[in-house]
């Protein structure tokens, strides 16, 4: 049950960070293109990369902490389900160059943010 409750904490503050980060990005660069959703997916994917690799291989924790960190906080504060509502939008209205921009950024830099956080974690 303790367990129940550190990931249910943790997704609360997954899930706050996620909004403010998100109205951040639409005052700083407008709505135009999700940046915001770009930034906490790359954020996000460096947390998980960065931390299951020095949890496994660096440092010795409880596996709780894989729990809290990366499906309670990382689970509600990364937004695929948001990307892929995003990407189809721009397909639905036929602005294919932002439906373009926003899968390969998304990907590109995601896949690449997870690399490093691996890679940080590797060296620490």
């Amino acid at each position: 049950m303790k367990d129940f409750l550190a990931v249910s904490l943790a997704a609360i503050a997954g899930a706050n960070l996620r909004y403010a980060l998100g109205r951040l990005g639409a005052r700083l660069f407008g709505t135009v293109f999700p940046y915001g959703t770009l930034a906490i997916n790359v954020m996000g994917s460096f947390i998980v990369g960065f931390f299951i690799i020095w949890t496994t291989e660096r440092v010795l924790v409880d596996p709780r902490w894989r729990l809290i960190v990366v499906v309670g906080f990382c689970a509600s504060f990364t937004t695929f389900s948001t990307y892929a509502f995003e990407t189809m939008s721009y397909f639905e209205r036929g602005q294919w160059a932002l439906m373009v921009a926003n899968i390969l950024s998304n990907n590109v830099l995601c896949l690449g943010s997870s690399l490093a956080g691996m890679a940080v974690a590797r060296v620490l």
